[in-house]
This record gives structure tokens, sequence and C-alpha cells, in this order.
């Protein structure tokens, strides 16, 4: 490695600890700064998936998540309002000994504080970490990392900022006290949707999706009645209804999409994360994506001089998380099928292809979840 390099990380989420952790463990000195007065997240699940798990594993942090999350073993679509089954996809059986994890949020950014620390990283709650004022430089650092999410302060520095436009979707976001095997379940409708996966503890994460011409605010911190949730799913399975009815507190997100960053780095600043490409949740690829950054990240800065590493870093990212960001667009519009003909003719070609060609609808992400990017640099 060449000489260390003394690192600032703003935001001390998913991205922001990742890195932090694979910094360290490669010798460089790394300070987290987190703006809130403790580290914590909405209450609510998340998958990580082969790609994402890979990472984890890289830094250390995957046998202290494994004991906090569940193993899944299949991904099951149905028709919504009829309660129908769609297909099977068997992880178990055609995932080619990937794994695809369910965790609490709250639990991922435990332990991946933890990996930071543990690797030599500080992390600094109650700090805000600013962006560099124009034409400054920093003192006694080489680098700043803008892992600040989606509202970043970094990225206003670094390249133009986002201007988003609202897709006409909503998505809520719950828990319900349930349990079950570890199976995600896609109940698919007419401009709707609803996913729901148990997690640890006796808990079900549930994410509704519905197209709506109605605008809503951006960020899971804003919540909403649970009769608002249950109207727009009333035709639903009863399955799915059942689930709705236990939700006593659930919270709404408006649905924007962001333009991915020109550019992602500016002499001593460089973006990760939401700050550099904001996802939607189409693919649950939004933290996968983080984590992949953070190994990149920190494999070209512990490679090659600063321009020549930041260079590096946005060249192999940028065409990489534009791709996932239209996969995760597409998923919406096929996931909100609303012609019944079109719907029947979609949910045929599933049900056929589950029967002669099982793996087939795995096997079309192997770009996705089949990249290791520990492996690939």
């Amino acid at each position: 490695m060449k000489t260390p390099l003394n690192v600032t990380i703003a935001g001390a989420g998913i991205g922001g600890l990742a890195a932090a952790t694979a910094l360290a463990r490669a010798g460089h000195r790394v300070v987290v700064g987190e703006r809130a007065s403790e580290i914590g997240e909405v209450g609510a699940g998340i998958q990580i998936s082969p790609n994402g798990m890979a990472v984890v594993r890289a830094i250390g942090a995957g046998a202290a998540l494994d004991a906090v999350s569940l193993k899944a073993t299949a991904v099951r679509l149905f028709d919504g309002p009829s309660g129908r089954e769609i297909v099977t996809l068997d992880l178990e059986k055609h995932g080619r000994g990937l794994e695809w994890r369910f965790v609490h949020r709250a639990r991922l950014i435990e332990v991946l504080k933890a990996a930071a620390e543990g690797a030599g990283a500080s992390v600094e709650v109650g700090r805000e970490i600013l962006a560099l004022p124009e034409g400054a430089a920093l003192e006694g650092d080489d680098l700043l990392v803008g892992a600040d999410g989606l509202h970043s302060k970094v990225r206003a520095r670094v390249d133009e900022a986002s201007k988003p436009f609202f897709t006409k979707q909503v998505a809520w976001r719950a828990l319900i006290p349930g349990d079950g095997p570890p199976i995600a379940e896609v109940h698919l409708g007419p401009g709707r949707h609803v996913v729901s996966y148990p997690l640890p503890g006796g808990l079900r994460n549930i994410v509704a999706v519905e197209e709506r011409g109605a605008w809503a605010e951006e960020g899971w911190s804003h919540t909403d009645h649970p009769g608002n949730l249950r109207g727009a799913f009333a035709e639903f399975s009863p399955r799915v209804r059942g689930w709705l009815d236990a939700v006593d507190d659930c919270f709404l997100w408006g649905l924007f999409r962001h333009r991915v960053a020109d550019r992602w780095w500016d002499r001593q600043q460089v973006l990760l994360g939401d700050a550099a490409h904001p996802t939607l949740p189409f693919l649950a690829q939004g933290a996968n994506m983080a984590l992949e950054d953070a190994w990149v990240l920190s494999d070209a800065v512990s490679s090659a001089p600063l321009p020549d590493a930041l260079r590096r870093y946005q060249d192999m990212r940028r065409d990489r998380v534009a791709r996932v960001i239209d996969a995760a667009s597409a998923n919406a519009r096929n996931y909100h099928l609303s012609f019944p003909p079109v719907r029947f003719a979609a949910h045929s070609i599933l049900r056929l292809a589950g029967v002669v060609a099982p793996a087939q609808p795995l096997r079309r992400f192997d770009w996705l979840y089949g990249h290791d990017v520990t492996k690939a640099l």
C-alpha cells in the first residue's frame, strides 16, 4: 500500500461505515462524522443481496451479520388481488451458492459501526462534516468522503445538485409482529405492489408501493395513517390485508428519480452511496450499491495517487449504478401492469418459466447478483 491517508467521512450510514471499515483495514487513518446526536435508523428491514454480502464478508463483518439476520431461501411472486401464486424463485436450488439476507437496518448499522471501530476508525456522533468551500483545501486531511445521503452537502460542492422529479409513486414502510420461513413475498397488482419478508426477533417487514398523482415528501421520516395504506390495498388478497390490518404505525415516502452524479470527485472530495446515486427501491439495491462503492473506493485510494484513484473509482462505478437504477425503474413497470390482457400474459410467461426453466428468472440478473467487486478489481 502507498502512504496511509487521513480520511474524513461525512455520514455514518451503511456506505459511510463500510467505507470506514475498508479504509481502516487498509491502513488509513479514518474519522467518521455523523451530525445526528446518535446513530440510528428508522426501524425497518433491508435485503442484502450477494453482491453486497461479498463486501460485508471482505471487510470482516460477515459472521456478525449472520448472527442478526436471516438467510433467504426463496422469492415468491403472487397476483395481488387473487392471491394466486405466479412463480417461486428457489434461491437455494438456483442461486448458485450465493446468499441473500434479511436484516433489520438498525442491526446492520450496529454491525458496521462495530466493524469500523474494530478496524481502528473513529466514529463521532453530533459532528457535522461540511463540504469544502470553493477553492479551499482540506486542513490536516487528505480526503473527504461524502457519504451524507440523499441531500448531500458534499455533492453540492462536487457536482451540480440533483434536481429530482416525482415518479408518481409512493411507498409505505412498516413492521408488524410475525414470523415464517425466510421467504420474500411480492404481491403484484395494477399500479401497486407489496413486498414482505420476516426479520429476526419475530418481526415482518412490509414495503407497499402505489402509483398515484398526489405528491408526497421524500424521506422515510414522514409518518402516515395506517388507514391510508389499508385503503390503497383494499382489493388485495386476504393474506395481504391481514398483514396491513396489523400495522399500527407506518412511514410514507414519495419516490423521486434522481440523476446519477456526472462528477463524483473534485480535488480532495469524493461521493459515495446515495450522495452520488440515489436509487429507487424496486431492486433493493440502494444499500448494496453503497457497499460496493465503499470497497471500490478503498481499493482505489490504496493503490494509486488521489487524482488518479478518484478518477478510477468513478470510472468503475458510474456505469454500473446507472444500469442498476434503470433496471429498478423497469422492475416497477413490470410489477404494476394494469391492462388485464398484458398482466395475464406476463404472469403466464412467468408461470411457464417456473416450470420449464426455473433458474432463468434469476439468471437474468447474473450481471447484478453475481458481480463481486472484491474480486473484480
